[in-house]
């Protein structure tokens, strides 16, 4: 299903709810993406793996939805792409970002006991806090 109307414009509706929660500019990557993804591959779950993937290069998942990152780049081995794309995702969490960076997203999500983890755990720790407020934000 396009994400983008005939003129060009996303349609929200059509976006991940997450998505629908995220700023235009993310919400226009993923939509764009997907979109060029679908013609080419004609696959509808291959388009949204690599509109997630274009999308974790400029944008990552805080609570529930995205926003834009300080560096442009993949996000974690997956978003990397290349020949093994069947790598581990951080779901949205820029794995490949500092550790005073992912201390300071987890203070903003209130992760307790961040002060003593190490950045995998930080890691680990954002992507069960980003689940649990997607989840909580999709119940109302």
């Amino acid at each position: 299903m396009p994400k983008t109307t005939k003129s060009g414009r996303v349609d929200p509706d059509e976006l991940p709810s997450t998505l629908q929660r995220s700023g235009e500019k993310a919400q226009r990557t993923f939509a764009e993406t997907h979109d060029s993804a679908a013609e080419q591959y004609g696959d509808e779950e291959r388009a949204h793996r690599v509109a997630y993937s274009a999308l974790k290069h400029t944008h990552e998942k805080v609570g529930d939805h995205w926003e834009p990152k300080e560096g442009k780049g993949p996000s974690d081995s997956q978003a990397e792409g290349g020949a093994d794309t069947d790598r581990g995702t951080a779901g949205g969490v820029d794995a490949n970002a500092s550790k005073k960076h992912l201390y300071e997203r987890a203070r903003e999500l209130d992760v307790p006991g961040r002060s003593t983890m190490t950045k995998s755990e930080l890691v680990e720790a954002l992507q069960k806090a980003n689940d649990r407020a997607t989840a909580k934000a999709r119940r109302g």
